[in-house]
């Protein structure tokens, strides 16, 4: 078993993904800004991806490393996030670091990538610098309790009887489930086969964001929503829509805003033969994420 560091140890994702490590029978080291808050499991470290120096020791004589954290929360996010993986990927490589584990965007290089997956594919880059190998597991909307996404989703069917929606809802994209993320992640970590491997990850089902608010709705046993498509929805008053109605702010609703227009499949399902099994669909997913949901509330 190896040593791992989770950066965003506290994160949407890494809170789960520590545990399933640590159930595996790795060391884990859980990296965050606020060691002394941390009350999940593994052992809590400081670091902050935007202060290398704050790196040498969270990465000492660590052998895997998930890198799982950004800043769309600001608006000079593409800069902020680069220097961070260059950093990073540097540190990790100076400490011996075997492999390193990302979070990326679906999207096709050739397609017309907003910032946010124009920076997403920017850090997959950046992080290799280094030297060291990276694994890049790229999903689309992940459905899990506490998401971002997943919030905007469930806050909208939940504070709206009636919807006027951007013309980007009816953009096609392929959720997945945070249980499958998780198996993907921990899958990969030590393994020969994902070394320096970028996948994609999806659940079976794609769907328009108008068809996913309609199954949100389904599943909590409502009545399918009246939506009107507005054709002029910039992702400005998008935001400020989302930030009228949900507590995602704006700038962080904006940022994936931007991403919501551009078409997001999976196209490659190599990830299967690397890490076996069957994603849940969305509505099972969907039902998983309103129980834990209303359990954490």
């Amino acid at each position: 078993m190896a040593l791992i560091l989770v950066t965003g140890a506290s994160g949407f994702i890494g809170r789960r993904l520590v545990p399933a490590l640590v159930e595996e029978g790795h060391e884990v080291r859980a990296m965050t800004r606020t060691p002394e808050e941390y009350a999940g499991l593994g052992d809590p470290v400081f670091g902050n991806v935007h202060d290398p120096d704050s790196l040498v020791g969270a990465l000492a004589g660590v052998e895997i490393a998930y890198y799982l954290v950004h800043s769309l929360d600001s608006d000079d996010f593409e800069r902020k996030d680069a220097d961070a993986a260059r950093a990073f990927g540097r540190v990790a490589a100076e400490a011996g670091v075997r492999q390193i584990i990302y979070m990326g965007g679906l999207g096709s290089d050739d397609q017309d990538l907003s910032a946010h997956l124009r920076s997403r594919r920017e850090v997959e880059g950046l992080l290799a610098e280094g030297g060291v190998p990276v694994t890049v597991l790229r999903a689309a909307v992940v459905v899990g309790a506490g998401g971002i996404s997943w919030e905007i989703t469930r806050q909208l069917v939940k504070n709206l009887p009636a919807m006027v929606v951007p013309r980007w809802a009816k953009t096609r994209t392929q959720p997945i489930a945070l249980d499958d993320v998780i198996r993907y992640l921990v899958g990969v970590a030590d393994n020969p086969d994902a070394l320096g491997r970028t996948f994609e990850i999806g659940g079976p089902d794609q769907l328009t964001y108008v068809e996913m608010l309609q199954v949100v709705a389904e599943v909590r046993g409502g009545s399918p929503i009246p939506l009107t498509t507005v054709p002029v929805f910039t992702p400005r008053l998008s935001s400020y829509w989302l930030a009228l109605v949900t507590d995602v702010d704006a700038t962080t609703g904006r940022n994936l805003i931007d991403s919501m227009g551009t078409e997001v499949l999976v196209t490659d399902h190599s990830i299967r033969d690397v890490v076996p099994g069957e994603p849940l669909s969305y509505i099972e997913a969907v039902r998983i994420a309103l129980a834990e949901t209303d359990e954490r509330a």
